[in-house]
């Protein structure tokens, strides 16, 4: 399937599902503590979606259809973990949120680990650095780059800090469809894979894993773990390819995180 080059129209729909999207981050952050539960956490999502007439995006996707309008991964579990009333965020967690919304014919699509109370340092150091790797390769972004030189950045700054990249998942173009071309690796060589034109939409996610790369799948069909054990982050923005750049799609203009990591 081709890489689809958005209209101008295209774009400003998708900025208005992108603009939700990142509503519903600042206001579920301020309910990421100890105590909640990730299907309260659920909950909520849906409600706020479903106030703004759109709808989430992950809630009956995929085979087996996804259970919730979230996705909730705590500690070693790297993505699509299953809310549930049982699993309740403890001090010292790390959480994934990974989060879709639907607006008007297009998707949008972010991811942020939240640091549950008081993490240890090298959780926080973790999720700091899957942070810095998603920002040094949407810096690489403009017209006629190659996706590789991406790729290559977000290897390199989480390689150098001594933690993995997961292999088997990677972020993707976005659209009238969820998931669309091209494939995003976390992994690549500068000058090598497609290149970017402008109006291309794609989501790019780091999921950096603590220890070893290797993942596994638990009996669910959805939530994936690192085999090891350890610590996995993941970060995600929808974004746009500009002429001589990027616009974030997902994130609002007082983000201080985008706008600590872009002006730096």
């Amino acid at each position: 399937m081709a890489i689809k080059i958005k209209t101008q129209s295209e774009i400003n729909l998708m900025r208005e599902s992108g603009h939700i999207l990142a509503n519903v981050f600042k206001e579920v952050s301020k309910l990421v503590e100890p105590g909640i539960s990730t299907k309260e956490l659920d909950k909520f999502v849906y409600d706020y979606i479903r106030k703004q007439n759109a709808k989430p995006s992950f809630k009956g996707y995929g085979n087996p259809p996804f259970p919730a309008s979230i996705c909730a991964s705590i500690n070693d579990e790297i993505i699509h973990g299953i809310p549930s009333k049982k699993r309740v965020l403890k001090d010292g967690d790390i959480i994934g949120l990974d989060i879709g919304v639907y607006y008007k014919g297009y998707h949008s699509d972010r991811a942020f680990t939240f640091k549950v109370g008081n993490v240890s340092a090298e959780a926080s150091r973790l999720v700091d650095t899957t942070m810095e790797s998603f920002f040094n390769g949407i810096k690489q972004i403009r017209d006629g780059v190659h996706l590789g030189d991406v790729s290559y950045a977000i290897q390199k700054t989480a390689e150098d800090a001594g933690y993995s990249l997961v292999r088997e998942f990677n972020g993707h173009g976005v659209g009238a469809n969820l998931h669309e071309e091209p494939a995003v690796p976390n992994r690549g060589k500068k000058g090598f894979g497609p290149v970017l034109k402008t109006n291309m939409v794609i989501a790019i996610e780091p999921m950096v894993n603590m220890g070893h790369h290797a993942i596994y799948i638990e009996d669910d069909d959805w939530t994936v773990v690192t085999r090891d054990g350890s610590l996995s982050a993941h970060y995600e923005h929808t974004v746009a390819v500009k002429e001589d750049g990027v616009e974030i799609l997902t994130a609002l203009e007082d983000d201080e995180i985008v706008n600590k990591y872009m002006n730096s």
